[in-house]
């Protein structure tokens, strides 16, 4: 398994790193860049030399003088209040995804108290609880499986890692949804709308970065990426983050074919970080068809969808 290492000069040799400062700051900068004056209610005036609006007219619509939001937009993000966060949201017009980032954001630079930061998960090695892969275990007639951040699969039923059988194939432990994304040619043909899983792939990994700019498996990850992949840097790059919840997705499984599969993203209350999502097909669709023949499939196969098989 790649690994990247690490630099001597430290993380900060890494130009993709997540450097809290130069991330509010590059956040600010691309959400600023994309409103014209005409969709934030302004004149569009004469003589504009900026993409998008002026660091003064942010600073005017969300209240604040145009010395402090651009401090702001240098990254000193330490010490402004939620209500200021909350004024900035709005006159970028951030949507609930971007919100939370710039929050997480000022989380991170210590910007807001400590009472009012959420809980993490430590980096320490996480096994899932019996309850956990008992209740996992209780859903038959759907994917259900915890990820991280980092997009690590963690725990799964047994229909989750058939589904995943492509994931494991190179007996990673755990099996990562990014490397597999961007590394393994093999996901072109799962994911038939490639770009868009791209999309989704590493918006919920420059999510995970604002929330957690110091783990080091997270950086190592981004690093290994970054080195490997221009798909992933120009992606990396443009700063977008997602909530990512609910919705419809297109597969195109080895064993069973096609597939369109609705799926519930579940924050687990007892394991902040972590997410619980499940995978299931529209009752008498084909697509209902196909996932229980392979559950049928991986009752009879039960090694080959396991890590190394």
């Amino acid at each position: 398994m790649y690994r990247q290492g690490t630099p001597q000069g430290g993380w900060g040799a890494y130009p993709w790193v997540v450097d809290n400062r130069s991330e509010v700051r590059d956040f600010l900068m691309s959400r600023r860049a994309r409103i014209t004056p005409e969709e934030a209610g302004l004149p569009p005036g004469p003589n504009r030399r900026v993409k998008g609006l002026r660091r003064s007219e942010v600073a005017a619509l969300a209240g604040v003088s145009v010395e402090y939001y651009a401090k702001l937009e240098r990254g000193a993000i330490a010490g402004a209040s939620a209500g200021v966060l909350e004024a900035l949201a709005g006159a970028l017009q951030l949507d609930e995804a971007e919100r939370a980032h710039l929050f997480n954001l000022a989380h991170a630079a210590g910007g807001l108290p400590a009472a009012v930061r959420p809980r993490r998960r430590t980096g320490k090695t996480w096994n899932p609880r019996p309850s956990l892969q008992w209740a996992l275990d209780a859903v038959t007639h759907g994917a259900a499986f915890v990820r991280n951040g980092r997009m690590d699969l963690l725990a799964a039923n047994q229909l989750a890692r058939a589904f995943y059988l492509p994931v494991h194939a190179d007996g990673a432990h755990p099996p990562n949804l990014a490397r597999f994304q961007f590394l393994d040619e093999a996901s072109r043909d799962f994911y038939p709308d490639w770009g868009f899983f791209a999309d989704v792939c590493v918006e919920i990994l420059r999510t995970e970065a604002g929330r957690a700019p110091r783990d080091k498996d997270l950086h190592d990850l981004v690093g290994e990426l970054s080195t490997r992949s221009a798909e992933f840097r120009t992606r990396w790059g443009a700063h977008n983050v997602r909530q990512h919840g609910t919705g419809t997705k297109h597969f195109r499984h080895p064993i069973v074919g096609e597939l369109t599969l609705a799926y519930e993203g579940l924050e687990m209350a007892a394991e902040p970080g972590l997410t619980m999502t499940i995978y299931t097909a529209e009752p008498g669709s084909p697509s209902d068809e196909r996932m229980r023949l392979l559950a049928s499939w991986a009752a009879t196969h039960p090694a080959a969808a396991l890590p190394g098989h």
